[in-house]
């Protein structure tokens, strides 16, 4: 359910924050209920800017685009206004809270019969609605003062125009549909007409008489309307293409990589993605590929999107260091499957044998989290390093973290509480804390380099999130590029711990380990570790994103819920994933980079739905929870594809109890 808070920062960071200062349509923005315009399933997403979908397969345009057009049509108080594009009503509702009198056109009947009633129902009486050709306005209510078209039109039609106050504004999207432009036109005559250039838009096609022509497919049917005749569809050419470019996977443990090895080279570092988080044959084929890496390219480290007191335990374990004695149980807490699985246990043991086997330390592979989310089991491990080597700088370092201790059970709770000025931050002594001990560097590594380098990066993590807990209630990018700059940064402090040869493997999620620049987080204002790493490292890094069609996955419903095993919807006929399922390839790796037909990375450059499934997976709403705009060869340097996947399979608490004391995974 929509929040006071969520409608808040909706506000402050997408209406405000982006340069609309007109108080009328802030004061409209923020009284209109968006959710009462949704489908209720929807609700939660309503203060989020985004388009959702609404009846007959349409959408609500984003909370910023409706405030962007209300601000550049300067609707006033007094005016009469007309709107080309009713959909749900929102938009309808919003100028209503600012104008004397509203007119709105739907061509869709649907539409316009609930908008009509939801509007009445919601005491919005200076609104009108019509089913019609809204390319032919509503000549007889005219002249209007402001004229709003929530559609892009080939050209400004001729009867909006003439029926345009002298004064007026009309504000519409005009050009194709891949390429519009926002543009007013203002009348200052009978004959004269000025027009201005607002920027680049990208909105529905404007179907009508004096628009664009009926299109080809009915969105509402997702059937064509008019079959194609002995002609191949251009998805099914691509879908060809990708079938006579793939490398097919026959089997995970056997399957030749040596393509992929070949092409990620020298690179010393490799990062491979997921496409959801509860996969097995993600983990499976990552855990290959790493393993070949260490052997064939002298890989020496793996860093995962995983806390790092919990990875360093695991660390330990596979490089033969003895176990600390410890409080506390790796990988306990929330999402418990995404590490503690029988994948992952497979891949320790192998690369516990492998260290056995070889002797010098420093080349033994190392296994750390890259991850910021352990603000107290971090701080714990601090102070427990101080009382070994430094008990006045432990006694210091408690009574700075001591005032944490209360949030302990909930983090998220101390960033709430400091927003709303219930208590003060504690940024200065977390930031002391890690200040001083980088101090002592020198007196500390004498003790032991590995230890010190473990209890700074512990520093690091509690400075990092404590900072992300007070931000994080903002929403917006500033807590994802946190966290991901901070992932980046502890990537740059192994790889230079590890020494100048240093080659490193990266788990996380297509999210982040696909360059950012080449998806919609970009237009968010969002970076990711992997454009961080494109950025610094440019041919010295190769990345890998993993793709499936259906099958089942281990996910939960919300956060913090219990796991279960889902099944995974078939892709849309809109996304990359139905374009590599319709390649009738079950599996295979798609070299992106430098393909072996030009034509494939020409294809695929066109922007495509691109699904991701976190620790949580929404099948009611996965549209709008899971799918996001994408141009996969500028996102990946290779593709790894399998149609139909299984999910991870967790280890189970009570079976590990009888595991030795030593081992990780043990409580």
């Amino acid at each position: 359910m929509a929040t006071a808070m969520q409608r808040q920062l909706m506000m402050e960071r997408h209406i405000q924050a982006r340069g609309i200062t007109d108080p009328r349509v802030l004061e409209a923005m923020e009284s209109v209920p968006r959710e009462e315009f949704l489908p209720p399933e929807l609700g939660e997403f309503a203060y989020s800017d985004q388009a959702l979908p609404i009846e007959a397969g349409q959408t609500i345009s984003q909370p910023y685009i409706v405030a962007l057009m209300a601000d550049e049509a300067q609707v006033k108080p007094e005016d009469t206004v007309l709107e080309i594009g009713t959909g749900s009503g929102y938009a309808a509702a919003v100028f209503a809270k600012i104008a004397a009198r509203v007119f709105t056109i739907e061509r869709h009947a649907e539409l316009a019969d609930v908008a009509r009633e939801r509007l009445a129902r919601l005491g919005y009486h200076n609104v009108e609605v019509r089913c019609g050709d809204g390319t032919l306005g509503w000549s007889e209510h005219a002249p209007f003062d402001a004229i709003i078209v929530a559609a892009g039109g080939p050209d400004v039609p001729r009867a909006l125009l003439d029926q345009l106050a002298i004064g007026g504004r009309l504000v519409i999207p005009i050009g194709a549909s891949h390429a519009q432009d926002l543009v007013r036109v203002t009348r200052r005559s009978e004959t004269d007409f000025h027009q201005e250039d607002l920027g680049a838009v990208r909105f529905v096609p404007l179907i009508g008489e004096q628009g664009w022509g009926e299109p080809a497919f009915d969105n509402a049917r997702t059937k064509p309307l008019v079959r194609a005749e002995k002609r191949e569809s251009r998805p099914s050419l691509i879908s060809r293409l990708i079938s006579e470019c793939a490398e097919p996977i026959t089997g995970i443990e056997d399957a030749s990589i040596d393509g992929l090895i070949e092409r990620i080279g020298d690179a010393h570092v490799v990062l491979l993605g997921e496409a959801t988080h509860g996969t097995s044959e993600f983990y499976r084929m990552r855990m290959r590929i790493t393993q070949e890496l260490i052997r064939r390219r002298g890989f020496r480290g793996v860093a995962v999107e995983a806390d790092w007191p919990d990875a360093s335990v695991i660390d330990r374990y596979v490089r033969g260091k003895p176990p600390r004695t410890r409080t506390w149980v790796p990988f306990s807490r929330f999402p418990t499957w995404m590490w503690r699985n029988r994948e992952i246990d497979t891949l320790l043991e192998w690369m516990r044998a492998h260290n056995a086997e070889t002797e010098a330390p420093e080349k033994k592979v190392s296994f750390s989290g890259l991850d910021f989310y352990s603000l107290f089991t971090s701080a714990y491990e601090v102070v427990r390093y101080l009382d070994r080597v430094d008990p006045t700088a432990a006694t210091a370092a408690r009574e700075r973290y001591g005032q944490l201790t209360p949030w302990q059970d909930d983090p998220a709770a101390y960033g709430r509480a400091a927003l709303v000025g219930k208590m003060k931050d504690c940024e200065e002594d977390v930031v002391a804390m890690l200040r001083d001990l980088l101090a002592k560097r020198i007196d500390y590594v004498a003790h032991d380099g590995d230890e010190f380098f473990d209890a700074a990066q512990n520093a690091r993590v509690v400075a990092g999130a404590e900072r992300y807990y007070r931000v994080m209630y903002y929403g917006g990018a500033d807590s994802w590029n946190l966290r991901d700059q901070h992932m980046f940064d502890t990537l740059k402090l192994i790889l230079s711990h590890r020494g100048p040869d240093a080659k490193i493997v990266v788990w996380e999620h297509n999210s982040h380990i696909g360059d950012a620049s080449a998806t919609e987080m970009s237009a968010r204002g969002e970076h990711n570790i992997g454009q961080l790493c494109r950025a610094a490292f440019r041919d010295d890094m190769y990345n890998v994103g993993f793709g499936t069609d259906h099958g089942t996955v281990a996910a939960a419903h919300d956060w913090d819920g219990p796991m279960e095993r889902m099944s995974v919807r078939p892709a849309r006929s809109d996304s990359y994933e139905r374009l590599c399922h319709d390649s009738e390839v079950p599996a295979f790796m798609l070299h992106l980079r430098n393909p072996s037909r030009d034509e494939l990375r020409d294809e695929l450059f066109s922007p495509r739905l691109e699904r991701a499934i976190g620790v949580v997976y929404r099948p009611d709403t996965e549209l709008q929870s899971h799918y996001f705009q994408a141009v996969l060869p500028a996102q990946f340097d290779e593709y790894v594809w399998f149609d139909e996947t299984e999910a991870v399979n967790p280890l189970p608490f009570a079976a590990e109890a009888v595991r030795p004391l030593e081992h990780p995974f043990a409580a």
